[in-house]
């Protein structure tokens, strides 16, 4: 049971990443995700079979120790964005800091709630907290395609970010080859301190651990 709560909560929490950027793309001027139909927590629009069901139920049901999926990019054009210096930027972080936001929301609630609420109420604020701390951060690191990528290609000058650029694309051109070497080089190298980040914040957070 615990198991696939962990799985439901992970799939809300990237469909409300990406449903962020939508919203953060249509405040900047950019109508594209509203027109078709992204702007929903509706999870028929956002779910990628593979990035949506089958990468994040491998995580979930196998113990994995990251946390991981992705729904249908929302669409939006860069070039509608009011702020060309800084709209990419805010619209690219907007899903994490959704992510982070809703982390310390129940997080809150663990920790001030614990007396008094359910223990199943509470076992689900630690669920949400723990994974939408996961995802917020990992889409922060400055790969692409991930969010911290995107944000800091857009936030330098130009002649930094154009060779950014260029890195972005021969990433994307290898496809998925690419993300697997990064998640196989994440999970040897960077989970043991990037797990141990997550449980402190956490901590601090909760007034407890996981």
């Amino acid at each position: 049971m615990a198991t696939i709560l962990s799985f439901v909560i992970l799939i809300f929490s990237i469909i409300v990443h990406e449903v962020a950027h939508g919203y953060a793309a249509d405040s900047m001027g950019d109508p594209t995700a509203r027109l078709n139909g992204r702007l929903t927590l509706n999870p028929i629009p956002h779910i990628d079979l593979m990035g949506s069901i089958i990468i994040p139920a491998l995580l979930v049901f196998t113990g994995s120790s990251i946390l991981f999926g992705w729904a249908k990019p929302v669409p939006y054009n860069p070039y509608n964005l009011r702020n060309s210096r800084w709209g990419e930027a805010f619209v690219a972080i907007a899903g994490s800091a959704t992510n982070l936001l809703l982390a310390i929301i129940f997080g809150l609630i663990v920790r001030f709630g614990s007396a008094t609420l359910p223990p199943a109420a509470i076992s689900i604020a630690v669920g949400i907290t723990f994974i939408n701390l996961f995802l917020g951060l990992f889409n922060l690191i400055p790969f692409p395609p991930l969010d911290g990528f995107t944000a800091l290609r857009s936030a330098l000058p130009w002649h930094l970010s154009s060779g950014l650029s260029r890195f972005e694309q021969n990433v994307r051109t290898a496809g998925a080859l690419s993300l697997i070497l990064f998640l196989i080089i994440f999970s040897y190298v960077f989970v043991d301190p990037f797990f141990n980040l997550v449980l402190w914040i956490f901590r601090l957070i909760t007034g407890t651990s996981v």
